[in-house]
């Protein structure tokens, strides 16, 4: 039976037994008013209702996928950051390695720069010495000429005597006397 119908034969056992058939008929127009009402809501708000719902569904199903894919793409961050810090150790370890092979390197790189250093400076003061010995050696042999010089004219005073000066130099005279040609003679 139609609602409508079901609240007219109310009415009327409410009207046929009059005493409170007031109340009733009021109570009775208030659920009449309000099935109108909610028939006429349900009637105009059913596809605006069922396009809403359809559309959060879809939305929800959208996000759900979204999510599920973000949970994916988390997931092999996660693994991809697991998987740098278990390398981590590894990469620790190779770099230090190379470090020091680095440090090594430089280190036998600074020790033949410093040896090459070392024998340009032993080559040097070599070469320094050897002038130094050289000009001492000059400086020792000019002073012990003029030492024998010295000593030998000492001797030539000491033991030469006027006559034999007087005969020198009389040779001597007669020697340029002669020219060149004798002297060279006599030099030779």
């Amino acid at each position: 039976m139609d609602t409508g119908v079901m609240l007219a034969t109310m009415l009327a056992e409410s009207a046929a037994e009059g005493g409170h058939g007031g109340g009733l008929l009021e109570m009775a127009a208030k659920l009449f008013n309000f099935a109108i009402l909610a028939g006429t809501l349900v009637y105009f708000l059913r596809a605006p209702i069922a396009k809403y719902l359809g559309d959060r569904s879809t939305q929800i199903r959208s996000d759900l996928a979204k999510a599920s894919d973000m949970r994916v793409t988390a997931a092999a961050q996660l693994a991809a950051i697991e998987r740098k810090m278990a390398a981590l150790p590894g990469e620790l370890e190779a770099l230090r390695k190379t470090g020091a092979e680095e440090v090594a390197a430089e280190e036998a790189r600074i020790r033949t720069a410093a040896d090459a250093e070392r024998a340009r400076l032993l080559e040097q003061a070599r070469r320094e010495i050897d002038s130094q010995l050289k000009l001492a050696e000059r400086v020792l042999v000019a002073h012990t000429a003029d030492l024998a010089v010295a000593v030998a004219a000492k001797r030539v005073k000491a033991t030469l005597t006027a006559e034999d000066q007087a005969r020198l130099v009389d040779r001597y005279l007669g020697r340029l006397a002669a020219g060149p040609a004798a002297d060279r003679q006599v030099t030779a």
